[in-house]
């Protein structure tokens, strides 16, 4: 019985995934990342359950990767699907309204790239080589609801996403190293890194919470998500070769 367990908290992630797919098509992003979010948490749970009970599977891995993809590949691909078909275009860029909102859907393949590499590369134990498709799910989606009303009717939105969709998904397959929040021991030498991305994480998340129930604008609570994602990003590319050590 036990065996099954971390394959069913994996499907559950799958599950949420699926949802949030669904949320991000009808045009209802905030629901989407909350899924999302929810499918993250599911993905947290897995591999440790399976740790704990001692039962990890490559059946378990390839079921991970899958709902991973659809989670954090294919949901926060239809956030920005669903957006780029509504903001406002450049004239002569009115003509391909029906076309350009698919190329969202190359986070979904690089997503998928980016796992399956994950999967063979034995040196990704104790950090990440690449940006990890969590980060970049959270970072589109927490984007699309916390700036997408003033991204709207901008004329930087559309060349500044399109941007965005190239440069994530390079990242996402990148040879860049990047830090994982695991700690080995507690102590603040050799976690100066992980603890300083910790309390600067409290204080954007803070900082916007309270900056949205001021100003009445729910919405932008989600914005430090993406402001933190883009420190991870710098701060990762910034300091590779003490992640390397």
């Amino acid at each position: 019985m036990k065996k099954h367990i971390p394959n069913t908290i994996t499907c559950c992630n799958l599950i949420s995934g699926c949802i949030a797919t669904v949320f991000a098509l009808y045009g209802v992003p905030e629901m989407a990342l909350l899924f999302i979010i929810l499918g993250a948490v599911f993905d947290f749970f897995d591999g440790m359950t399976a740790r704990v009970l001692g039962v990890s599977s490559p059946i378990g891995k390839e079921l991970d990767s899958l709902a991973d993809d659809v989670t954090f590949g294919v949901a926060p691909a239809s956030i920005l699907f669903s957006f780029l078909g509504n903001i406002d275009y450049p004239t002569f860029l009115e003509g391909g309204r029906t076309v350009i909102p698919f190329f969202a859907f190359i986070i979904s393949a690089f997503s998928a790239l980016r796992l399956a590499k994950f999967n063979l590369d034995t040196r990704q134990t104790t950090s990440f080589i690449g940006l990890p498709t969590p980060a970049n799910a959270l970072f589109w989606g927490s984007l699309i609801e916390g700036f997408g009303s003033h991204m709207m009717f901008s004329p930087y939105a559309l060349p500044l996403l399109l941007i965005g969709i190239v440069v994530s998904s390079w990242l996402l397959v990148a040879e860049i190293p990047m830090f994982a929040l695991k700690f080995k021991h507690w102590g603040f030498k050799g976690n100066e890194i992980k603890y300083g991305f910790v309390i600067f994480s409290a204080i954007a998340l803070i900082g916007g919470i309270t900056y949205s129930v001021i100003m009445e604008d729910i919405k932008f609570c989600y914005a430090p998500f993406c402001v933190i994602i883009l420190a991870y990003i710098a701060v990762s590319i910034a300091t590779q070769k003490k992640i390397c050590m």
